[in-house]
């Protein structure tokens, strides 16, 4: 039997101190909209249809009962990581834009396949990555 289509990543998450913060951070840097805050979590529209999901830490331990289901528990400790996709032209754009926000780059990588990526770390020293085409085979 043939394993059922996938059609993309739909949420992402994170776990954070300071849902404020990561909020603002979120937003302020990345340009992302606000679908949903709660005092567990904050849902983040991520253009091409994904959504971040940042919960407080602890915040989702225990399963949460809703008029539509239970949502099971869940969490996460260390440093998390994740990667957005830019298109290629703008990588100087972001580079502009992460010092104009006082962000600093950690790392910057150009991969053998042509692609580059960018570092930064959130305000809970998740690792992100901004990432042009040529990162993957599928990308």
């Amino acid at each position: 039997m043939p394993v059922p289509r996938v059609s993309g990543l739909l949420e992402t998450s994170l776990y954070v101190e300071d849902l404020a913060r990561a909020r603002e951070f979120y937003q302020r840097l990345m340009g992302f909209e606000s679908f949903f805050e709660d005092e567990r979590m904050v849902a983040l529209g991520v253009p091409g249809g994904a959504v971040l999901l940042l919960f407080r830490r602890g915040g989702s331990v225990d399963r949460v009962e809703t008029p539509f289901g239970t949502i099971p528990g869940h969490d996460g400790t260390g440093h998390l990581h994740l990667a957005f996709a830019i298109p290629r032209g703008e990588l100087s754009a972001w580079e502009a834009h992460f010092a104009a926000s006082g962000v600093a780059v950690t790392h910057r990588i150009t991969w053998q396949r042509g692609g580059t990526s960018l570092y930064f770390e959130d305000p809970d020293g998740h690792v992100v990555e901004v990432a042009t085409p040529g990162l993957w085979p599928s990308y």
